[in-house]
């Protein structure tokens, strides 16, 4: 029976070492207790770092057996491993890179191959525990290679990839060295989540752009599937927060905080210890506040909590060393007897010690210099029993997206912050229920159970996507039906576009001639069957190329055709009126002159602007435009506007490669028909082909076709075979 196999760089609990052995601390973070509802389930298990280095086997053993009664299974790690691939790579090179903070980056050979090992530990872990049917739920940024190592041993799993900080803009990817692996990596996975769209679209952008995979409407168009990415705004668990909120025991604490700090407003800040978060500028903020308005004096605190993190890592010690500073300097500048601006702690607290500050509290500033959710501005709204509050948050925080009823900032405007705070500290009470109560019905609605939930059945949705397109792929078996039905033929016909078809593409055009096994192929086919070769290339570059071979020619989609008995004679197929060149011509120009590296090509019956040696990204929003443009004026021509790989042709709608091939079998009879094509303009020959035609898309596009193939490369396997 199958399972789901949840894969982190930590699992959901600590592994602490006391009184010389091991034990265990739950997580109580919401990635845990979304996931609960998954890995505790059937033969399902959590994979990961239990969080501390263990170096005795027995006491490895004895941790095995523990953690397999909390269905997880451990992956050890030594000091160099974590040094190197946790503190090193994953938290000094990929944290500031996707965070936007370029001057902390580091590029480290050493870092970035202990990257590669543990990403390979977590596949070996993996594979001792996944069959071929399950489903692995891999998680952030410390395994972005781990979705490709898995597809390469299990080629069927059903893989995802869920990304919980920012994805960065193609501009910071590209600095990376190892971008490409990095990307590729993830592209191993079937459905790639993140918290925004901004993320989502800037994935796509690298991925096209760094690694030439095409996309459309969401989809990545890998070689041999379909890749979907999406995005998954993460929930909280709405009712533990209300629920604690107005507990007892949390109630208590307020009182008794309450006690403590009389009739303040309190602003409330909780982070864990970070340069994204923006700390020093919350603090410098509240300090031109206190400036600002002295009648706030004695009447407004600030409750920051930061929680400790990598420490020892330089750049937080002088983060730390700055905060420590401006916490004592606003304090020793403003405090009284009974009165302190900052009351700063570093150090976590108990849940329902939380729970009460939420409680209490009267506004949230939660203004990160950028975050990919933030679930503290999610938490505060969820505590807030009596709907009573403000919620100021950072418009750079994934959660903005969601939270619109918030006090919006930009955390980098201290004066917009300074006046989002007096103006929260005014609020109406019947504002505030108002705002309060419109975020919690979204995200009681939108809770972490139903982001695990709608997460799981998107996943669902792209295998059902992919099997209907591998339904109709050419494996071993289709390929030995299409050899048997070929080797019984007396009289076979095969149609075989050129261009991503018989060879792949090539920036210059020009250069993509055939080789010598190619040359090759196409001679023996030709002496066992009727082949014809069917492209969009112009008549004389198709003639040159294939000059000496025994084959049929049809150019330009369709408006010439070459007979192998009449050596040397194009035929013209279609006259054609070309009196709309000129003026489509011109705007084709205009084009070309606003986008270095596209180029004209002149056919008889046709015009094709090129595109592939653009700027990625550039190349496709010209052609959007210019496609636009074309699509308008073909209207009072009568032309249609065609888009292939990298090419946008106009011509008359009645010229295609299927009316061609249509004459071309036209008074004979073919027992054996094969078509073979990669982009929309074969389609129309798959259209025209006989109900007992084999037709095969190249690539997983949706098509006409009988079947898809891989590419250019099994395209030439499944013709040396029909020779074999």
């Amino acid at each position: 029976m199958s399972k789901t196999i949840i894969v982190s760089n930590r699992l959901p609990i600590s592994l602490r070492h006391r009184n010389g052995r091991f034990e265990f601390k739950p997580s109580a973070g919401g990635l845990a207790t979304g996931l609960g509802s998954i890995y505790k389930e059937g033969e399902n298990i959590w994979i990961g770092w239990p969080g501390n280095t263990v170096d005795d086997p027995e006491q490895r053993a004895e941790i095995i057996l523990e953690l397999h009664d909390l269905k997880m299974a451990p992956v050890f790690l030594s000091k160099e491993d974590v040094e190197e691939f946790y503190e090193g790579f994953s938290n000094e090179t990929l944290w500031p890179a996707f965070h936007y903070f370029t001057q902390y980056m580091v590029y480290n050979p050493e870092h970035w191959e202990a990257y590669v090992r543990v990403n390979q530990k977590f596949c070996d872990a993996i594979l001792k525990k996944a069959g071929p049917d399950d489903t692995i739920w891999i998680h952030d940024y410390q395994l972005l290679l781990l979705p490709q190592m898995l597809r390469e041993v299990l080629p069927n799993a059903t893989i995802a990839f869920f990304q919980h900080i920012p994805f960065p803009s193609y501009e910071i990817i590209r600095m990376i060295p190892w971008r490409k692996e990095l990307l590729e990596g993830v592209c191993g996975a079937d459905l790639i989540g993140f918290h925004t769209y901004d993320d989502m679209r800037h994935f796509l952008s690298a991925v096209g752009r760094i690694t030439g995979l095409s996309n459309e409407s969401g989809y990545i168009q890998a070689e041999n599937r379909i890749i979907n990415v999406d995005s998954f705004p993460m929930g909280i668990d709405y009712d533990k927060f209300a629920k604690q909120a107005k507990s007892k025991k949390t109630q208590r604490f307020v009182q008794e905080f309450g006690k403590q700090v009389e009739d303040q407003k309190l602003l409330l800040t909780i982070d864990r210890l970070d340069y994204s978060k923006g700390i020093p500028q919350r603090i410098q903020a509240f300090n031109q506040l206190l400036e600002q308005h002295k009648e706030l004096h004695g009447k407004v605190s600030m409750i920051m909590i930061v929680v400790p993190s990598r420490d020892k890592v330089q750049s937080y010690k002088e983060l730390k060393e700055e905060i420590d500073l401006l916490v004592g300097r606003i304090n020793s500048e403003y405090s009284t007897l009974n009165w302190v601006p900052v009351h700063y702690f570093y150090r976590s607290f108990p849940f329902e010690e939380l729970s009460a500050f939420y409680n209490m509290s009267d506004i949230a500033l939660v203004t990160p210099l950028r975050d990919g959710m933030n679930l503290v501005c999610k938490e505060f709204v969820a505590s807030k029993t009596d709907q009573t509050g403000v919620l100021i948050l950072s418009e750079m925080a994934g959660a903005s997206k969601e939270l619109q009823d918030a006090i919006l900032v930009n955390p980098n405007d201290r004066q917009g912050v300074v006046d989002a705070i007096f103006n929260a500290l005014s609020m109406p009470q019947a504002e505030q229920i108002a705002r309060i109560s419109s975020m919690q019905e979204s995200l009681k609605k939108y809770d972490v159970f139903q982001w695990v939930k709608v997460f799981m059945d998107r996943l669902d949705h792209v295998k059902r996507k992919q099997e209907d397109l591998t339904s109709k792929d050419v494996d071993a078996k289709v390929m030995n039906e299409i050899q048997a039905s070929f080797k019984k033929a007396k009289n076979a016909v095969l149609f075989l576009d050129y261009d991503g078809t018989l060879t792949g593409f090539h920036s210059d055009p020009q250069k993509a001639y055939p080789d010598e096994e190619l040359k090759k192929i196409v001679k023996e086919l030709s002496e066992l069957a009727q082949v014809v070769v069917i492209s969009g290339r112009d008549k004389d570059t198709l003639g040159k190329w294939f000059e000496g071979q025994a084959i049929d020619m049809i150019a330009e989609h369709g408006v010439w055709v070459k007979k192998k008995e009449n050596q040397g004679d194009w035929e013209l197929y279609a006259e054609v009126e070309d009196g709309w060149k000129e003026d489509i011509r011109q705007i084709m120009e205009y084009y070309v002159l606003r986008t270095p590296g596209a180029f004209i090509e002149e056919k008889h019956h046709s015009l094709v602007w090129h595109y592939r040696k653009v700027e990625s990204g550039l190349g496709d929003l010209r052609m959007r435009e210019l496609f636009s443009h074309l699509k308008y004026m073909a209207r009072g021509y009568n032309l249609q506007v065609l888009e292939g790989n990298m090419v946008l042709e106009i011509k008359r709608p009645d010229i295609n490669k299927g009316r061609a091939a249509t004459a071309m079998m036209k008074g004979s009879e073919y027992d054996f028909v094969l078509a073979i094509g990669d982009d929309w303009t074969d389609e129309d020959t798959f259209k025209a082909m006989p109900k007992n035609a084999y037709s095969i898309r190249v690539g997983y596009a949706y098509t006409q076709a009988n079947y898809n193939i891989k590419s250019f490369r099994q395209v030439r396997q499944l013709l040396q075979k029909l020779t074999s």
